[in-house]
């Protein structure tokens, strides 16, 4: 089974890079199990077809906009996502909505597609989340880590050190960006 898990968002927009801070923080403390990728898709869109042409199933990590209120964490799959595609919820749904559109024309769409989505507070210019989407994050991590478990893969959390020391080592790569 191949599973992708992939990040979206603009993280220079504070609470738009929910879904790409979501997946940092799942490299930076489990032990992603062979089977599972874990990708931060930035804004990509059509590009990543190929990335998730086959795969057995997608997660996608995102803001998305909602009636409901910020640091809301949102599960949407199956009946739900065409819905989704309807009313303009995430700034990325298009360019997903193309890919998935295309995949379907090829019969390479995966068979299961879900969508975990926190409901952003502040998107104006800043890398810092607002704090009811950071406090918001461990609720989309345990959701996040559900729906990986429920397609049969494990994620173990590496020890205290290791995880400090890939957090350390990710904020020195972004300082040199």
């Amino acid at each position: 089974m191949s599973i992708l898990v992939v990040g979206l968002g603009n993280i220079l927009l504070q609470d738009e890079g929910a879904g790409v801070r979501l997946v940092e923080r799942i490299e930076e403390r489990f032990e992603i199990p062979d089977g599972v990728e874990v990708l931060d898709g930035g804004t990509s869109g059509m590009e990543l077809i190929h990335t998730i042409a086959g795969r057995d199933a997608l997660i996608v990590c995102d803001a998305v906009r909602s009636d409901r209120p910020p640091g809301t964490v949102l599960r949407i799959a199956g009946e739900e996502l065409p819905a989704f595609f309807r009313t303009k919820l995430s700034p990325h749904q298009l360019g997903l909505s193309d890919v998935l559109a295309t995949l379907t024309l090829l019969e390479k769409v995966p068979p299961s597609v879900v969508l975990i989505g926190i409901v952003p507070q502040d998107l104006d210019l800043g890398t810092e989340l607002s704090p009811p989407i950071e406090a918001a994050l461990d609720e989309a991590q345990t959701s996040l880590i559900a729906e990986i478990e429920s397609l049969g893969f494990r994620l173990r959390p590496y020890p205290a050190p290791v995880a400090e020391a890939k957090r350390a080592e990710r904020s020195m790569s972004a300082r040199r960006a």
